[in-house]
């Protein structure tokens, strides 16, 4: 009956990021592309460069193949805090992604499905948050710019929505440069405003819970979740209210999607661990040391 259940959440992922693949190339390729919007994100950055190769030396190169020189490389970057399966699912992702994009390219002909730009924008926008909230569902990423940012931020000491927010904004900037169009950033920016809408809308919980894990193997799994997983949590001094026996309690706050990856370390390493989960508010995230 286990191996019943997890035949069935696989197959339940592999559609959702097939679909959701499938969507995010269409809404790039389909809509922003063609109207020359960039909004942020390795495939705002892959829309760029593919018009800056068509200026400076006359190539017609896939938007999905740019996509991928710079995805492959995050990827590597990301790879060590992604478990087997999750690193499987993102590279999975990202191929579909990129061989999606550069098939509808080539069946439109680069063309849009609508002429007005506004349009392009809202229509583009709400895909691509339909689209990503299927592949975060699915526990995959598409290996973006929120893995530099992750990185970043750990260097930086700075949130990483700010990280995003600026990188992208750098994107939208080097469009408005190359395409040399004043509408260029404003109809972006409408884009990224609706595609974070639509994720808030279709994902309203917060993406980040706070753990509490109750062990007799705490340093066992510190070493485990630092060395699997990256994460970084806190060791808090309790007293059992019955036994009044001194132990330790790890504190870590993480992302929604990573919580039954971790449950699954906790629980190798310690079955009787007490693990506990609630809703955490990044405003007030504290530092972890």
């Amino acid at each position: 009956m286990e191996s019943f259940k997890f035949d069935r959440q696989l197959v339940i992922d592999g559609a959702l990021i097939l679909f959701g693949s499938f969507l995010l190339a269409t809404g790039y390729s389909l809509f922003l592309a063609p109207a020359h919007i960039s909004p942020g994100g390795v495939y705002g950055l892959a829309l760029v460069i593919r018009e800056l190769l068509k200026q400076i030396f006359h190539m017609e190169v896939g938007l999905g193949t740019i996509a991928l020189f710079f995805n492959v490389p995050l990827f590597l970057l990301a790879m060590h805090g992604l478990g087997k399966v999750a690193a499987v699912k993102t590279i999975v992702t990202f191929i579909l992604v990129a061989l999606f994009s550069d098939l509808i390219d080539t069946w439109f002909a680069g063309k849009p499905l609508v002429e007005d730009a506004i349009l392009c924008s809202f229509y583009g926008g709400a895909i691509l948050g339909v689209s990503v909230w299927m592949i975060f569902r699915a526990q995959s990423t598409c290996a973006g710019t929120d893995t530099l940012a992750r990185v970043l931020s750990r260097t930086f000491n700075t949130k990483v929505s700010t990280l995003i927010m600026f990188i992208d904004s750098i994107v939208v900037l080097l469009g408005l440069w190359v395409f040399e169009d004043w509408r260029v950033p404003l109809y972006s920016w409408i884009a990224i405003f609706i595609y974070s809408k639509v994720v808030e809308a279709l994902q309203p919980q917060n993406p980040h819970k706070s753990v509490f894990i109750i062990s007799d193997k705490t340093e066992e799994l510190r070493d485990a979740l630092i060395g699997r997983m990256g994460v970084r949590g806190t060791f808090l001094h309790g007293r059992g209210m019955y036994t009044r026996a001194e132990r330790e309690i790890l504190f870590i706050i993480i992302e929604r999607k990573n919580i039954q990856p971790l449950k699954k370390i906790v629980l190798e390493l310690d079955p009787r661990a007490f693990i506990t989960t609630a809703d955490v508010s990044n405003d007030t995230m504290p530092i972890l040391l």
